[in-house]
């Protein structure tokens, strides 16, 4: 590979996975484990098949509202950026937390857990509707973290091109 190349590699923090050590690349094996069918909570799964089906329905072509001053202050009590300023690294390891506390005993955790998702999803079906306009930066792209995360996790994936 020629040095351009390994420099480019180098420098590309998207491609950072929460899963790896700071000087390796994001692998499919670190997604793998982010999206294995056992640490994936329920209420995950519902959140991510009623995205895909909407998704697949509408096509978010409808306007779609931003986020309200008392979701954007849960997102901050856990000081999590807007997804517009979320890069793919910060995502992966956020939607990691989001999994441990909605599989953990704590109920005001698995529901803000629950909360949160909801909150992003909103926040990605906004970006979609406005085509990305809100997106400033190509180093925020944990959008597309997300959206992964959802088509994994969805028991609608098979069969549906989204």
């Amino acid at each position: 590979m020629s040095n351009i190349m390994q420099n480019k590699n180098e420098f590309d923090l998207t491609a950072k996975s929460a899963f790896s050590s700071e000087d390796k690349s994001f692998t499919s094996r670190s997604f793998s484990a982010l999206v294995a069918k056992n640490n994936v909570p329920l209420s995950h799964k519902n959140i991510a098949d009623n995205y895909i089906i909407i998704k697949k329905i509408f096509k978010f072509q409808a306007c779609m509202s931003r986020i309200s001053n008392v979701e954007k202050s849960l997102l901050e009590k856990y000081e999590f950026e807007t997804l517009e300023h979320t890069t793919t690294k910060q995502m992966f390891h956020e939607l990691a937390l989001l999994q441990k506390w909605a599989l953990m005993g704590d109920d005001e955790l698995k529901a803000d857990s629950d909360s949160i998702l909801s909150i992003r999803v909103k926040e990605l079906k906004f970006l979609e509707a406005s085509r990305y306009a809100s997106v400033s930066n190509e180093i925020y792209d944990g959008y597309k973290a997300l959206e992964q995360y959802l088509k994994e996790i969805s028991k609608f994936r098979t069969g549906l091109r989204v």
